[in-house]
């Protein structure tokens, strides 16, 4: 096992004991690394996932690894019912909602002259419309208990532009927005909002979703430009993992961010401050 696939041996395995996280589109990828953080310090964990099979054999898996409380809730950020469902069940079978974790993201390649509206609208509901949801799902559980933490995961691309992101950066660029506006308004209920934005992790859902320009040098994520992607575009030399994020947004819902609200952390090894690289312009 490398320094990057431990979570137990960073930060005390009490660190969040007593403490319940939400975590949309926590059955895999990012969402299942930042699960894992959580659960090895101590915190419960609700899943939140469209795949019922999937965010129970996650549960599952942290309940064998990590022996604490974790259960799978099934549902669709796009739809508020399902996510005020999700905390009334959450609540009653693990106690609170302390933490929320915005993870749920939808995402593909497209020109923005081909681009669908049900394309443009899609990702614009899960980004956004499903991170806004969520927030209004748990604020009465965290003004009821007078603490809460909510991180949203974010990205780096709209801080420059991407070509063929219009949807996802516009989408992300928002929940940057709705981020820095809620810190202000819910702090006074003891609540902190933020939001972490990842440089290149290689999931397999991000594989999926980015294996389609039309050639090797705009191919991010697929089998043929991970080799050698890291030295060249990243100056700390490797690719993250979906615990580089988890550790982060672990250390912001500890008792070390009790003082950090409506910013938004940078978690991808120096890669967007790099030299511009080739960047997709079109997809066959």
């Amino acid at each position: 096992m490398t320094s990057s696939d431990r979570t137990a041996d960073v930060f005390s395995p009490d660190l969040v004991a007593g403490r319940t996280a939400l975590i949309t589109g926590g059955g895999s990828g990012i969402g299942y690394g930042i699960a894992e953080c959580l659960a090895a310090a101590g915190a419960s964990v609700s899943l939140f996932s469209r795949t019922e099979e999937r965010v129970e054999n996650a549960a599952a898996r942290l309940r064998d690894e990590y022996g604490g409380a974790a259960i799978a809730t099934v549902g669709d950020v796009r739809e508020p019912e399902a996510l005020e469902a999700a905390v009334t069940r959450t609540r009653s079978e693990l106690g609170s909602v302390d933490f929320l974790v915005n993870n749920a993201a939808g995402n593909f390649y497209a020109p923005t002259a081909e681009l669908s509206v049900n394309g443009w609208r899609a990702v614009i509901e899960i980004d956004l419309y499903g991170t806004f949801h969520a927030c209004r799902a748990v604020l009465p559980a965290m003004i009821e208990g007078g603490f809460g933490r909510i991180v949203s995961i974010s990205m780096t691309l709209h801080h420059r532009g991407w070509p063929l992101m219009a949807h996802a950066t516009a989408a992300k660029a928002g929940v940057d927005a709705l981020t820095r506006t809620l810190a202000l308004e819910w702090a006074r209920h003891g609540i902190n909002v933020n939001a972490v934005a990842p440089g290149p992790i290689p999931t397999e859902g991000v594989k999926k979703a980015f294996s389609q320009p039309a050639d090797e040098s705009t191919d991010m994520f697929g089998e043929r430009a991970l080799e050698g992607f890291a030295e060249r575009f990243i100056p700390a030399g490797r690719l993250g993992h979906t615990h580089d994020i988890g550790r982060m947004v672990t250390f912001l819902c500890s008792p070390a961010g009790d003082w950090i609200t409506g910013a938004v952390f940078v978690v991808d090894g120096g890669e967007s401050l790099a030299s511009p690289r080739a960047i997709p312009t079109h997809t066959e």
